[in-house]
């Protein structure tokens, strides 16, 4: 029984567990704490920022892959001299954690994504305005994510504070459509296998739903997502699953906007919605055991995050009310704005599809 384990037990390392016990693998997690989300397989609680500790949780375990992209250098390029296999290594799992660095390998590579500078100075960014409209969106280069990190600004004193800390990513204000995501996972024999195109509707900054396959996508916004994502898998390096977060721009282009090297939000239809989904597709390629098919179970699919608490009484009228939809708890404690769980359903129209999944998730509106 091969033994994979994941470092950090949020819910991503929860939603490996099924998956993990239908292939016959171990999992093990090192949870940041005894109540973790992924509590269920932690077989250790410890810093993922402690060297020692982290190499101590390797040496059990035949893989490593992960469950955020937070890990440091320096932790991740131990584990790889210390023999360990590591899914994704750290020369991939760098472009996912420094946007700026992100930024600079994609135009090596060539892709597709806004017009973007690094700015050290408050008069960096203002010429950068000058030349985008006066608008932009500036990011922090690490630790960003569900809109943290990031500021729509016409004036560079709207980012003092974090020009004070260092280089910061500015971006055009992309005139979008919609925003989509591709999913990928490459094993690392190189194998790939990517999920059809989805929708991602965003508030707040935050994921709210996802439509799947993607509704009024033409057959080239399609190729280009596909070959996008290809090309930054095979590019970069990545082993397990990535997902490419795009704009689709109002004149047409499909831009790159962020990256995940793990199994993502926008993969979470998978589940229900696929013959292979995310975190089982993950743990095959991590392992370069052959991919599973990814071809959706039926014509559309949507899912919904669910904020704050999903508490018992609530999953039970849910599942009452909407007996098609499949409800997936994180168990978590509830916090305001916290992604608690999310609610899927799958069917043949996508209007009554979509009306069920937000019926059953209007059951845990505050």
């Amino acid at each position: 029984m091969p033994v994979v384990g994941v470092i950090g037990g949020g819910q991503l390392a929860r939603m490996m567990i099924p998956a993990a016990v239908g292939l016959g693998i171990e999992l093990r997690v090192l949870a940041e704490a005894p109540d973790s989300s992924a509590r269920l397989a932690a077989t250790a609680v410890g810093d993922y920022r402690d060297e020692a500790t982290v190499l101590a949780f390797a040496r059990e375990c035949d893989v490593i892959t992960f469950d955020h992209e937070h890990v440091p250098q320096a932790v991740l390029r131990a584990l790889v001299a210390a023999g360990a296999a590591v899914h994704p290594g750290p020369d991939a799992l760098l472009y996912a954690q420094d946007k700026l660095m992100m930024r600079e390998r994609l135009s090596q590579l060539g892709v597709p994504q806004p017009d973007w500078a690094r700015v050290e100075s408050a008069d960096d960014l203002t010429g950068f305005l000058a030349d985008h409209g006066g608008r932009a969106v500036v990011k922090t280069p690490r630790g960003g994510y569900d809109g943290k990190g990031v500021r729509v600004i016409d004036d560079a004193a709207q980012v003092a504070d974090w020009l004070a800390d260092g280089p910061l990513l500015a971006e055009e204000l992309v005139a979008f459509e919609r925003e989509l995501a591709q999913l990928i996972a490459r094993r690392p024999s190189g194998a790939a296998q990517l999920w059809p195109l989805v929708e991602t509707v965003q508030r707040g900054g935050v994921c709210a739903e996802v439509i799947a396959p993607a509704p009024q996508t033409t057959d080239a916004q399609q190729r280009a997502a596909a070959e996008i994502a290809t090309s930054i898998a095979h590019g970069l390096g990545v082993t397990g699953v990535l997902a490419v977060e795009l704009f689709a721009a109002s004149d047409g282009r499909v831009l790159v906007n962020e990256l995940a090297m793990r199994p993502h939000n926008s993969g979470h239809v998978t589940i229900d919605g696929s013959v292979t989904s995310q975190f089982e597709q993950h743990l095959r390629a991590v392992l370069d055991w052959p991919l599973g098919d990814t071809t959706p179970l039926a014509p559309w699919g949507v899912m919904i995050n669910v904020f704050g608490s999903l508490p018992d009484e609530k999953i039970a009228a849910a599942l009452g009310h909407q007996p098609t939809a499949k409800v997936h708890a994180y168990g978590k404690g509830p916090r305001a704005g916290r992604k608690a769980g999310h609610v899927t359903v799958i069917g043949a129209e996508l209007d009554d599809v979509a009306y069920r999944a937000r019926a059953a998730a209007s059951h845990f509106d505050d």
